[in-house]
C-alpha cells in the first residue's frame, strides 16, 4: 500500500472539519478525477457532507468524457492518471473554451511542477498530502472567483430570489430560511424555472442518487419547501405537475 493510500485510510477515520458557513458556495456539482480509490472516496464523502454533489471518474479517459459532458461548477483532477494524464484533460478543456475552474492535485510539489500545471490551464494547484479543509476552501474560492459572465449566481422567479454565493433566499424582500438540502432543491428548481423537473432529475442532481430509493423523501422536502415559499402569498410559485414532476413558475398553473 502506498504512503498516500495510508494517509487517506487514516484521514477517513478522522472528522473532516466541515464547517457550516452562510457565506459558503452551496450546492455545487463537483467532478473528482482521481484513480486512487480511497482518496476519491474520502474526497467525495467530504464534499457531500459539505452540501455538494460529487461525481468521481477513476481514470483519465472517464474523466475527459465526464468533463466534456459539462455541467460542473468545479473540476478536481489528479495530475497523474492511468489512460491519460490530468494536464492533457485541462489543456483540452481550455482548447475548447471551457472555463470551468480546475484544481489540480499532485504529489509533485516543486515550483516548476506547479508552474507547469497552472500554465496548462489549471486555476489552482494543491500538493498531496493535503488537509481536506484546505481543499474545500480552495474549491469554494475558485467558485467565487468565476467571472460574472461565466456563471449565474442569482436566480429570480417573480418576487423569489436565490443567491448561490451568499446562500440567501428571499421572497418579496423577506428572508426565507432553508436547510442545506432545501436550498439545493430550490436552487435546482430555479435553475430550471418554467420547465418540468422529474423525480429522477431531483434524485440524481439534488440527492446524488442514481437509483430510486422508493421513499417519500422528495415529497417531504417539496412539501416543506412549498410551505416556506408560498405560505401567506396569494400566488404560488412551486407547482406539482401531476404524473410528471415539479416546476417553479411565476404565474398561473403550469400547462
Amino acid at each position: 500500500m502506498s504512503a498516500l493510500s495510508v494517509f487517506f485510510r487514516l484521514a477517513a477515520l478522522l472528522p473532516l472539519g466541515v464547517v457550516e458557513d452562510d457565506d459558503m458556495v452551496a450546492g455545487m456539482r463537483i467532478l473528482v478525477i482521481e484513480d486512487d480509490r480511497e482518496a476519491a472516496q474520502y474526497l467525495a464523502r467530504g464534499l457531500k457532507e459539505a452540501g455538494h454533489v460529487a461525481e468521481v471518474a477513476a481514470d483519465g479517459h472517464a474523466g475527459a468524457l465526464a468533463v466534456e459532458g459539462g455541467g460542473f461548477d468545479v473540476v478536481v483532477v489528479d495530475r497523474m492518471l492511468p489512460g491519460r494524464d490530468g494536464l492533457s484533460i485541462v489543456e483540452e478543456m481550455r482548447g475548447r473554451d471551457d472555463a470551468t475552474p480546475v484544481l489540480i492535485l499532485s504529489a509533485l510539489g516543486q515550483v516548476d511542477d506547479r508552474v507547469v500545471g497552472l500554465r496548462a490551464g489549471g486555476d489552482d494547484y494543491l500538493t498531496k498530502p493535503y488537509a481536506f479543509s484546505e481543499l474545500l476552501a480552495r474549491i469554494e474560492a475558485l467558485a467565487r472567483r468565476r467571472r460574472p459572465g461565466d456563471v449565474e449566481t442569482v436566480y429570480r422567479v417573480g418576487d423569489l430570489e436565490l443567491d448561490r454565493l451568499s446562500h440567501a433566499v428571499t421572497r418579496a424582500g423577506k428572508d426565507v430560511p432553508l436547510q442545506p438540502r432545501e436550498f439545493r432543491l430550490l436552487e435546482y428548481l430555479m435553475k430550471n424555472a418554467g420547465q418540468v423537473v422529474t423525480r429522477t432529475m431531483l434524485l440524481e442532481n439534488v440527492w446524488d442518487y442514481h437509483f430510486d430509493p422508493q421513499t417519500n423523501v422528495i415529497d417531504v422536502h417539496i412539501s416543506r419547501l412549498r410551505s416556506k415559499l408560498d405560505k401567506g402569498f396569494d400566488k404560488p410559485l412551486l407547482h406539482t405537475v401531476r404524473g410528471a414532476g415539479y416546476m417553479i413558475r411565476d404565474g398561473g398553473r403550469p400547462t
